[in-house]
């Protein structure tokens, strides 16, 4: 029997908020004012932009993100803004 608590710790992140350090997504889209979207885009948050969760202040906010070469922190509220792809089910495997 598999427990929900695993099926949570296997979900696919949704929002850069959601990856561990280490952890890579591609960003999809950027659900923030626009204001904050366009300059977030001049710093390298662009649709199709693999980006990489680098570490964590002590407290857990801001995070740093490594997009296009450059390592960005951003406050939690701003990471969740910006949304993932999310990963289509492997052959064989279906959708939680």
């Amino acid at each position: 029997m598999q427990s929900s608590f695993n099926k949570a710790r296997h979900r696919a992140p949704s929002s850069l908020l959601d990856l561990r350090p280490g952890e890579q997504g591609i960003l999809d889209r950027l659900d923030l004012p626009e204001d904050l979207s366009r300059r977030l885009m001049e710093l390298g948050f662009v649709p199709g932009q693999p980006v990489t969760a680098a570490s964590r202040a002590p407290g857990g906010d801001p995070r740093v993100f490594r997009v296009d070469g450059a390592e960005i922190a951003l406050r939690g509220e701003t990471a969740a803004g910006l949304k993932l792809r999310q990963k289509p089910p492997a052959a064989g495997q279906h959708p939680s």
